[in-house]
């Protein structure tokens, strides 16, 4: 389903685009691919400047009929790596739980430089951190079935639920701290 968005942000660039002087007819046949390849990632995500360039790239086309493309669009905002970053940021910590160090990474291999990654990321507290980190220890503490026999079982209960968290991007010591939490809780709970 269409972006009604991106349906009224198309039509503006359509009816403010005026072209002037004769219009390039070869030229513009050769942007037509790259333009519709464009739009159709955009489609079906947000996609930063840098990611959207090396699909193109993979694709085959000219490098200068890229850019040009990817210049149209930033100027009629259907691409906007400020933008993109914060949806990111705003969707991945939601639906992933992952950390702000994760995210981080994510959008640098994206190619959305410092000053944007740094804009979106703002968005997440450092109490919106720990409580993602605490759900996701919660829902990995929730695999324990029994009550742990011994310290090394226990252990090992522990470190399966630091994993989680570290795989997600949380600090050492914060994901120490609430795994510990989680997994008592949980052994209090059997």
């Amino acid at each position: 389903m269409a972006d009604p968005e991106k349906i009224a942000q198309l039509q503006a660039a359509i009816e403010s685009y005026q072209p002037g002087g004769l219009l390039d007819r070869s030229h513009e046949e050769a942007l037509a691919p790259v333009r519709k390849r464009a739009l159709g990632l955009l489609d079906q995500r947000a996609r930063s400047r840098e990611e959207l360039r090396g699909r193109l790239i993979k694709a085959e086309f000219e490098q200068e009929l890229i850019d040009e493309v990817l210049d149209d669009l930033a100027r009629t905002g259907l691409l906007n790596d400020s933008t993109f970053a914060a949806e990111w940021v705003r969707q991945r910590a939601a639906r992933r739980g992952k950390s702000t160090r994760a995210l981080d990474r994510e959008l640098r291999d994206k190619g959305v430089g410092a000053a944007d990654r740094a804009d979106a990321l703002s968005q997440i507290t450092d109490e919106d951190e720990e409580a993602t980190a605490r759900a996701v220890a919660e829902k990995a503490a929730r695999k324990v079935k029994t009550a742990p026999a011994d310290r090394a079982e226990y252990d090992k209960y522990l470190r399966r639920i630091v994993g989680a968290l570290a795989r997600r991007g949380f600090n050492q010591s914060m994901s120490l701290r609430i795994a510990k939490d989680a997994l008592e809780a949980r052994i209090g709970e059997l």
